[in-house]
């Protein structure tokens, strides 16, 4: 079996992260956020995965060749060299999704973060017998989104509602598809919109079905939403495996920390908190709703909160970081320093306090 993940171009909402490393290889609760995917699909039986990319392919094929091996399953690229919205990527990736066996394959989006129920997803797509079918999820605000309406007994999708200004449904494109090869004929080979062009048609002639999503969502392509995110995900753990959680008398609530990670005395950690890799936590640090990079040393008595502090970067001693702080690769917040919500580029050196949100050049 096969999947299309759509990784698409710049991560320009969360930069400076996107200026180190391709958005879907920032770390998200200690691995790179494509990896949970490709995780999710592998253990489903695809075995093969098709990168839809227009920026960076070799960036990206050399950091998932490792993985490859290590999972045992096949990562190419289909490389755009304009952006080719969500469809067109599905026609320029065409000979690599079509086998001649006629079995659906997953598209996915890449900032997509859940508990990928992808078995329950093929059971539904072999009982409706349609074409198509599309994941969705339940939002408080529907009117931000475009609306999925849909046949509650049988998930057969009747139109899409773009940003709807009286309520009609709750239920919004969750960016996780199941297509039968089929579908492929109906994308030209130019920039399309496979949720404005493609399914609205599919619906048409009664061959779309959608099925909501059990447990947590978040699109995490930005930062608020990624701490969001880390949160949904942490809870989500909690619930299904929580021996991968952090205990101790430091931590209060979800926490991940790598086994190479050092923390100090009377820390106190959490909630919603994951240090990466070979972190150093000094003596006295309190951390909440936070993500800590690999290779991050975060000083005696320094408060982070509500931030993502990247790569090889440095919090100072009783220096204080909140308020969606986002501190890019090799960022140095010198001692006693204050961020409120500063966002600042790879390798600087941060000497006075940051009083209110601003870019950090």
């Amino acid at each position: 079996m096969k999947a299309l993940i759509l990784v698409g171009g710049f991560g320009t909402r969360l930069r400076p992260l996107t200026l180190s490393v391709p958005k879907p290889l920032v770390d998200f609760a200690n691995k790179p956020m494509i990896l949970h995917q490709i995780e999710a699909l592998k253990a489903i039986g695809v075995d093969e995965v098709v990168l839809a990319i227009n920026y960076q392919p070799e960036v990206m094929l050399s950091f998932l060749k490792a993985f490859e091996t290590k999972l045992g399953i096949k990562i190419t690229c289909s490389q755009e060299t304009e952006p080719m919205g969500t469809a067109g990527p599905l026609a320029l990736a065409r000979d690599k999704l079509i086998d001649g066996s006629g079995e659906p394959f997953f598209v996915l989006n890449s900032d997509v973060i859940s508990e990928y129920p992808l078995k329950q997803m093929i059971d539904f797509h072999t009982k409706h017998g349609g074409e198509a079918s599309i994941m969705v999820t339940k939002v408080d605000e529907p009117s931000k989104y475009g609306v999925v309406i849909l046949d509650e007994e049988t998930g057969k999708v009747e139109r899409f509602v773009e940003k709807p200004k009286v309520f009609v449904g709750n239920k919004i494109n969750a960016g996780i598809y199941l297509l039968n090869p089929s579908v492929l004929d109906r994308i030209e080979l130019k920039p399309t919109s496979i949720e404005k062009e493609v399914f609205p048609k599919i619906a048409e002639e009664k061959q779309l079905y959608a099925m909501v999503l059990p447990g947590f969502w978040m699109d995490i392509g930005q930062p608020r939403d990624y701490i969001s995110g880390l949160r949904l995900y942490l809870d989500s753990l909690r619930r299904n495996t929580s021996d991968k959680l952090a205990t101790g008398v430091n931590i209060v609530g979800n926490v991940i920390v790598d086994s190479t990670a050092q923390i100090g005395e009377g820390c106190l950690i959490g909630p919603d908190v994951a240090i990466g890799p070979g972190c150093v936590i000094e003596a006295g640090v309190r951390m909440s709703r936070c993500t800590i990079m690999r290779g991050v040393r975060i000083k005696k008595h320094a408060c982070v909160s509500g931030s993502i502090i990247g790569w090889h970067s440095t919090v100072g001693q009783w220096a204080r970081v909140e308020n969606m702080t986002i501190l890019g690769e090799d960022v140095h917040v010198s001692d006693e320093v204050y961020s409120n919500g500063g966002v600042v580029l790879p390798h600087k050196e941060i000497k006075s306090s940051i009083l209110k949100p601003e870019i950090v050049m």
